[in-house]
């Protein structure tokens, strides 16, 4: 697919996007870049192998920026993510795309956006700006999550720990893609080949703002997962020490009936409680009185 940037982007045929009048934009396969790579005249001669590029880059070359956008699946963080390389020069854009991710972003943009001063910046930036549109969303909703498991765990239910983890390991993916994206902007801000007119720069510094906003709040996030963690532990540590404490009291309180058995069951021969009337009630009265007493004591203390 190609077409050429006005003041939206407008459908063309391939000669219109290289006779040179306006920028354009093209969304090629892999093959489809293979074959006509040499038409763009980027002077690059790269092989886009979408399965080994695992990070957001790009590259700054004589005549050309090459890079790879690595995007994960915001409706489901643990699907494969979706891979786009990209080349451009000051005349347009090319992206690599073996899936729809890239078309479906510009037929987004084309449905959205009408542009007063049409440029290739003004393209990047609302192309990098949909891929980044909904997290803001997504990561508040982590955030209400988090919280109703944490209001959980201080009314002393059992929480849900998987679904903890799971949301960690997703916003350390999201702390780590946001990373990337601000290094990729930053170095489209850079304009080391001067592609790009120095007063749409402003464009790059706008998105990397952004990210780094969605940046700070996953690293509060990530923070509050591990708040939420050892407050998890906390409250395991108190009900062990609850538990330990029962067990305790109540080793204390039959110490002294363990002694009686012990005692009486020595069996020697004079003894005179043996042979008592009243020797077995006795000590059933004893016992009950240990009991007793022990038990009105560790209330007392707040032990029981």
């Amino acid at each position: 697919m190609y077409y050429l940037i006005e003041n939206t982007l407008r459908e063309c045929t391939v000669e219109e996007c290289h006779c040179g009048r306006d920028q354009y934009v093209a969304i090629l396969s892999p093959e489809e870049w293979q074959e006509t790579r040499d038409e763009f005249d980027m002077g690059i001669d790269l092989d886009f192998n979408l399965s080994e590029s695992h990070t957001t880059e790009a590259k700054v070359n004589y005549d050309s920026i090459t890079g790879m956008l690595v995007l994960p699946d915001r409706r489901d963080m643990s699907a494969e993510y979706r891979k786009i390389g990209f080349a451009f020069d000051e005349k347009g854009i090319v992206f690599i795309d073996a899936g729809d991710t890239a078309y479906q972003i510009v037929r987004n943009i084309i449905e959205t956006k009408k542009w007063r001063f049409p440029s290739l910046e003004r393209f990047l930036y609302d192309f990098l700006e949909y891929v980044i549109h909904e997290d803001l969303s997504l990561l508040e909703a982590y955030d209400n999550e988090l919280d109703a498991i944490d209001k959980e765990i201080e009314g002393n239910k059992e929480p849900d720990i998987e679904r903890i983890n799971d949301i960690r390991g997703y916003l350390r993916d999201f702390k780590a893609h946001y990373a990337h994206l601000i290094d990729l902007s930053q170095e489209f801000e850079e304009n080391e080949n001067n592609f790009f007119l120095t007063n749409n720069l402003r464009y790059f510094k706008l998105f990397t703002n952004r990210v780094t906003r969605l940046h700070e709040m996953v690293t509060s996030l990530l923070d509050y997962t591990m708040q939420i963690r050892e407050t998890y532990k906390a409250m395991l540590a108190e009900k062990q020490n609850r538990i330990m404490t029962v067990l305790t009291v109540v080793t204390t309180i039959f110490m002294p009936l363990t002694l009686l058995a012990g005692w009486y069951g020595m069996n020697f021969r004079y003894m005179p409680e043996l042979n008592s009337v009243f020797g077995y009630p006795v000590v059933i009265v004893i016992s009950i009185l240990i009991v007793a007493v022990s038990i009105i004591f560790f209330k007392r203390k707040k032990l029981l």
